[in-house]
Parts: structure tokens; C-alpha cells; sequence
């Protein structure tokens, strides 16, 4: 079993298009040395590319084509080739605190590079970035068939520096220059929506936000609020075991989300016990709710301890875990799928919620729409009792 620590829901996939033209002139080219067969094709290959192409090619170059076209070979969008010290900087991000533009991005299912999230007050908000959006080019580089990790190392960099972006928002195509800058742990708030209703709101699962929720509904409880809202739009996920601890907050003790790895028997992890089993709650959802986000919404729900209200989830459901390789660089491969409580697989399919409200509505309906159904679970549990 992997550390718990150690496994992050991420979305990153590298692109590598090899390809011969048809019709092109080739000579034979013969080695004095002959085969040698302690020597793997790719060992072969490399020494053939470096000593005969006609453009040079350095060995780190050839190295990294040769992993993405591994990772490649997977077919899985969500694995992901980290260049020593990008991996760094995207641990930075999870730890919630980073030096870039405040965009989160996945690779689709068309390909395209969209924005999930965009960070409050940051670069990329300020700029009118917004979620859906369709990144076209960085740096006046094209993002087609390059990795997510690739693009994003692009986006971060030093303090004050900026960088262009084009990005395609429906038919439109907008060109943005954008200035670096260190973006603060901005991933949770909460504010009163009613004298007695308070909303919770996770931007992503970084280090730090179980606590963080935790502690806000020990106080919600010693106040004794009437309910509280988790808001879970899009969100675009983090680390597993915050995303646990965040369920754990509501839940006293069982199972939270369980994962399956190769040849091994299903991992269950559950709550940590103690959590409020009281205050009644409803999750917000929407199509950028992903992956531990999905996990913690899916949970409460199989759980009979929220209502979903929104719409569906983006639906992955994959669990992916980093190694470092010798150089620094690291892989991040899918190791998993996570089940739900009940079972479920979310994975392509998102969660359902109970309470459909479209995700353009304005934030007034949804915040309407969650008091109604507040004061709805208010009224069952007073008009019941256990003795």
C-alpha cells in the first residue's frame, strides 16, 4: 500500500507525436560496431540519434521524448512526466503556496487544455480568466501535444515576471500578457449566508484544509448553527488524505473512499471518528467538482449525511502516486480507482447530485436553493427523536 501521504489526484498527461514521412529519402547507415546485445533498443537508439541525425539532439532531450512516449503508450490522461524541479514547484501548489499566474488546468477528453479553476485575486483573474476556458499557447508556444506539467512550468515563474497567454472562450480567441506573482493560500473561507447558516467554501484540497474544516465546524456546532453549506464548485480536487480528513468532519468514523490497486486487495480509509453527525448539510456541486472533491461529496452522500445540490460532477475517479526518478524528474502514474462508500465507481460517470440546480444559475439561487433545503432537514429532524 502506498503511503497516504504520498497519493495525489492530479490531472496531467504528456503528448509525444512520432512520426515518418512517407515517400522521404533514406540511407542505410551501418554501425562498425555491430549489434551489441547487452544493449536495450532505446540504449541502441539513443547512441544511433545522437551520433547520426542530422540535427543534434541532446541525451536529456532524447530521454524525456522516450518517458512521455512511455506514458504515451498508457493511454491515460492523467498520468504525468515531471522535468527535475517542475515536480517541486507542483508540490509547492498542493502545499498552497506558489509563485505563478492562479489557474489549475486539465487535460480533456477532446485534448484541449481547459481551465477548472481560477484563483481569487489572482493574476489570471484579474486578466478575466475564467473556468472552461481553452488555453491555445504560452509563451507564444503552442500547448497542442505538449504535457500539463510542460504548460504549467510555463505559467510559474519568478515574482514580476509575466508571460503571454492566448486562450479560445467559445468562438472567440483572446491574447493576455499576465504578471507573476507569489499566490497566498486563498482555498477556503467561510462567511454567514443567514444568522444561523454558514457556508463553507474549498477551492482545492492543499495542506492544511481538513484542519481547517474541522475546526470551522467544532465552532458551528459550539454556536450551535442551524446548518452549514460545503461548497464544492469547481473545485478541481488535491490530496487524498485532506479530502478524508474534510469528510471526517462529518462523519464519526467508517468508511470514507476505498481504492484498489494492482494485484492488491481493495484499501479502504476511513474517517478519523468524533466527526459532527448533526448540523444538517449540503454540498454544492458542479461540472469542475473533481476528483477529491468528488471523493468527499460522494462519501457525504452514500453516507446519508448531506444533500447534493447543483450538478454533475466531472467524474474522475483515478488515483495517481509520484516517484522520483535518478535525475530529479518524477513520474506520476494512475495506480488505482477509487470506489465510494457504497461501491460506486465515479470514474467517467461524476456523482449525481440529489438536488439539481444548473451550474450558470446565479450564486442567489444557489444560495436560496440550499436554505430551502437547510430548513427542509431542520424541520425532519425536529419532527423525529431516538430514544
Amino acid at each position: 500500500m502506498l503511503p497516504r501521504r504520498i497519493l495525489t489526484i492530479t490531472a496531467a498527461l504528456g503528448l509525444l507525436l512520432l512520426a515518418y514521412g512517407a515517400g522521404a529519402a533514406t540511407v542505410l547507415l551501418t554501425s562498425s560496431s555491430g549489434r551489441d546485445g547487452r544493449q536495450s533498443v532505446l540504449d541502441q537508439a539513443e547512441q544511433r540519434i545522437s551520433a547520426q541525425a542530422a540535427e543534434p539532439v541532446s541525451s536529456a532531450q532524447l530521454e524525456r521524448a522516450a518517458v512521455e512516449g512511455m506514458l504515451r503508450a498508457l493511454d491515460d490522461r492523467w498520468s504525468a512526466y515531471y522535468a527535475p524541479g517542475d515536480f517541486a514547484r507542483f508540490q509547492q501548489v498542493l502545499s498552497g503556496s506558489y509563485t505563478g499566474v492562479g489557474v489549475w488546468v486539465h487535460r480533456a477528453v477532446d485534448g484541449s487544455l481547459r481551465v477548472i479553476s481560477v484563483q481569487p485575486q489572482s493574476p489570471a483573474s484579474r486578466a478575466g480568466l475564467e473556468a472552461g476556458d481553452v488555453l491555445v499557447s504560452v509563451a507564444g508556444q503552442p500547448v497542442a501535444g505538449r504535457s500539463v506539467a510542460d504548460v504549467v512550468s510555463q505559467l510559474r515563474g519568478n515574482v514580476g515576471s509575466s508571460v503571454s497567454i492566448q486562450f479560445r472562450r467559445g468562438v472567440s480567441l483572446v491574447t493576455a500578457r499576465l504578471q507573476r506573482a507569489k499566490v497566498e493560500d486563498d482555498d477556503v473561507s467561510a462567511n454567514m449566508i443567514t444568522p444561523t447558516i454558514e457556508r463553507l467554501r474549498i477551492a482545492a484540497f492543499t495542506r492544511g484544509v481538513g484542519r481547517w474544516v474541522r475546526d470551522q465546524v467544532e465552532r458551528a456546532r459550539n454556536r450551535h448553527l442551524g446548518g452549514l453549506v460545503l461548497d464544492l464548485r469547481d473545485d478541481p480536487g488535491g490530496l487524498l488524505d485532506e479530502a478524508v480528513e474534510t469528510a471526517s468532519a462529518f462523519l464519526d468514523g467508517g468508511p470514507v473512499v476505498s481504492y484498489q490497486q494492482r494485484n492488491s486487495a481493495p484499501q479502504v480509509l476511513s474517517a478519523l471518528g468524533q466527526g459532527d453527525t448533526g448540523i444538517p448539510l449540503v454540498v454544492l456541486v458542479d461540472g469542475g467538482t473533481a476528483s477529491a472533491a468528488e471523493i468527499v461529496a460522494a462519501a457525504l452522500q452514500d453516507r446519508g449525511r448531506a444533500v447534493l445540490l447543483g450538478s454533475r460532477t466531472f467524474g474522475k475517479g483515478s488515483v495517481q502516486a509520484p516517484s522520483q526518478l535518478s535525475d530529479g524528474s518524477a513520474l506520476e502514474l494512475t495506480v488505482g480507482h477509487y470506489l465510494t462508500p457504497s461501491g460506486r465507481s465515479i470514474d467517467g460517470v461524476g456523482v449525481e447530485p440529489d438536488v439539481e440546480v444548473p451550474a450558470n444559475a446565479p450564486a442567489a439561487v444557489f444560495g436560496q436553493r440550499a436554505i430551502e433545503v437547510l430548513s427542509g432537514l431542520t424541520a425532519d429532524a425536529g419532527s423525529s427523536g431516538r430514544g
